[in-house]
């Protein structure tokens, strides 16, 4: 579904990402792992348009991304979460997760202003299709609350709500259990598995090992830039440079 061709990204004369290639399948839950500063939020920025590489190729379903704004990949079926929460706080729960169908909202200021037939048909179906969303990630009876007055794990329900909303064909999930207690986090493990059974692909950008091994079909490290592994989880766990650069660091904290 996903192919990286030697993908780069340089800030001045500093290398972030250093000629980085791997595929995803279609249906699987693909595991990005890794040091912090490793480039992962990097690499998931390069892909969806926030950055553009220095070098190299994105491929999705066949289409060259490379470099194109970030609008247009979200059009063409890519949609993800964020490191740290980007939400609107005094907007309400339902109106960010409506944020998510902004490109199926028309673009007609004639039709806006007149307020025609049409557009007030799109926008109950937009409105459905955004409670639909809230239920999937139980947090419907939460629609009309501020934002901004959410616990942190619903909150991190919420933006994964309006990651689905549109109903994209890859999802990119970067640490959706970070700042979690460990029930929050086996919840979010299991909506995972769950968004997973019903068709959608997933990249996961995550620390907890715990989760990783237990969820990824493949698993892709990342160390100083560089892929230095990538296979399945029991693969991954016996790959020694996997334990010299990441795993065996992790093992005293995970």
């Amino acid at each position: 579904m996903l192919t990286l061709e030697g993908l780069s990204k340089n800030f001045g004369g500093l290398p972030a990402l250093q000629e980085v290639s791997f595929r995803l399948r279609g249906g699987d839950i693909t595991a990005l792992i890794g040091p912090n500063g490793a480039g992962k939020s990097t690499l998931i920025n390069c892909i969806t348009g926030v950055l553009a590489p220095s070098a190299g190729r994105v491929d999705f379903l066949g289409r060259d991304l490379t470099g194109l704004p970030a609008h247009e990949v979200t059009r063409s079926g890519i949609a993800r979460t964020f490191q740290n929460l980007r939400i609107f706080p005094r907007l309400s729960v339902l109106d960010n997760v409506l944020c998510g169908l902004t490109l199926e909202a028309g673009r007609s200021f004639f039709s806006a202003m007149l307020r025609l037939p049409p557009l007030r048909h799109r926008e109950r179906r937009l409105r459905l299709r955004a409670l639909e969303a809230l239920d999937r990630f139980s947090l419907a009876d939460k629609a009309a609350w501020p934002a901004g007055i959410l616990a942190y794990g619903d909150r991190k329900r919420l933006e994964m709500a309006r990651a689905f909303v549109g109903e994209p064909q890859l999802v990119l999930l970067d640490e959706p259990v970070a700042g979690l207690n460990a029930a929050e986090t086996a919840a979010v493990g299991r909506e995972i598995v769950r968004l997973k059974s019903e068709g959608h692909t997933l990249l996961l950008v995550e620390h907890d090992m715990d989760l990783v091994m237990s969820i990824a079909d493949q698993v892709v490290v990342l160390d100083s830039g560089r892929c230095i592994a990538r296979g399945t989880p029991a693969e991954v766990q016996r790959n020694p440079l996997v334990l010299e650069a990441y795993l065996g660091r992790m093992e005293p904290t995970a």
